[in-house]
């Protein structure tokens, strides 16, 4: 099978392409290059050939060939969509639909899209699941309403969408995102010996292994398109299901020394957990390794290798945020995050 990986440049593409190529597909990567700075380490596995383009300038002559597209290039995570709203909205809305419909006019059968269980935002549900109402708190959130609100429609016999929500993801990668919070706390932990909570912990998040993201696209790319066609899944473990101080709590377990803090609650009123039978009725072989336990331990143990430095933890091209902000200051990027000539 030939995949097309968008995005593959970032935080989870390049953790799933190196899966896909030790499983024997032909992988393209497709990436516009905005992370491409710096590397937390070297992953010592082969890359992709890799398409350096905008997602809002793709062709159906890109995706020539291509039997599925597993796509997750977006503006990624809500400070980041926040920086330029209608940006996010050019992006991640419209700049997903038109790659669908470019990739249905080059006769791709499957199209896996990168959702969010960001989606559901704020609950009084003690437990969400796919038939749930969607409550997004933010512009990134509301894109990936619209986009799976869009993309539906595109379905045809020959075209196959699946969305993926994934929970809050962590974990090692070689391009490393240390604005997320079991990365984030897990860095502070080992480059001050301190975790200070501004809030108190209390809202609960969902959590997954960039690596068992990976697993569960490949799960969808080896289904039965009766199992996956115009599907949504929430990716995840229920039992992964954590309250924000319990993560705190982990990490800081987990890094020796590290002291512990907590603050008053927070103006953020986000707190969901999800269920996640859905994904294992429909795709049986997949199943979560990680927790966050191992997740914590993991990135210590990565820490400890490299001798990680607060510089490096700090780098602006680990924190989205950090590195869109940096492009746009050097007028590296236009208003509109286009590439300067």
């Amino acid at each position: 099978m030939r995949v097309c990986v968008t995005g593959s440049d970032g935080y989870l593409g390049s953790l799933l392409t190196p899966e896909l190529l030790r499983r024997d597909y032909e992988v393209i990567g497709f990436d516009t290059g905005f992370y491409k700075d710096r590397m937390l380490y070297r992953p010592g596995t082969n890359v992709p050939f890799t398409i350096v383009k905008d997602l809002r300038k793709v062709e159906a002559s890109d995706l020539k060939g291509v039997d599925a597209v597993v796509h997750m290039a977006e503006l990624s995570n809500d400070p980041a969509g926040q920086l330029a709203p209608h940006i996010t909205y050019e992006i991640n809305h419209k700049g997903s639909i038109r790659l669908a419909e470019e990739a249905r006019k080059a006769g791709v059968k499957r199209f896996v899209y990168m959702s969010s269980c960001s989606v559901y935002g704020v609950t009084e549900q003690e437990y969400v699941d796919e038939q749930s109402a969607l409550n997004p708190q933010t512009a990134y959130a509301v894109c990936k309403t619209l986009v799976e609100r869009d993309l539906k429609p595109l379905a045809t016999e020959n075209f196959s969408p699946t969305f993926m929500r994934n929970a809050t993801a962590y974990g090692a990668s070689p391009r490393m995102r240390f604005d997320i919070v079991l990365n984030n706390l897990a860095g502070l932990a080992w480059t001050t010996k301190e975790i200070r909570m501004t809030s108190d912990g209390t809202p609960w998040r969902p959590l997954v292994h960039g690596l068992d993201i990976a697993k569960s696209i490949i799960a969808v790319l080896e289904a039965p398109r009766e199992a996956i066609h115009n599907e949504v899944f929430n990716v995840g473990d229920t039992s992964n299901n954590y309250r924000v101080k319990e993560i705190a709590e982990i990490v800081a377990e987990t890094f020796a020394g590290c002291k512990l803090s907590f603050g008053t609650p927070s103006a953020d009123n986000r707190s969901y957990r999800v269920t996640f039978t859905k994904i294992q009725k429909h795709l049986p072989k997949f199943k979560c390794a990680w927790d966050a336990r191992r997740g914590a331990q993991q990135l210590h143990d990565l820490f400890q290798k490299i001798d990680m430095t607060g510089e490096v933890f700090q780098y602006r091209a680990f924190t989205r945020l950090k590195q869109l902000e940096y492009l746009i200051r050097t007028k590296q990027i236009d208003d509109q995050f286009f590439w300067k000539e």
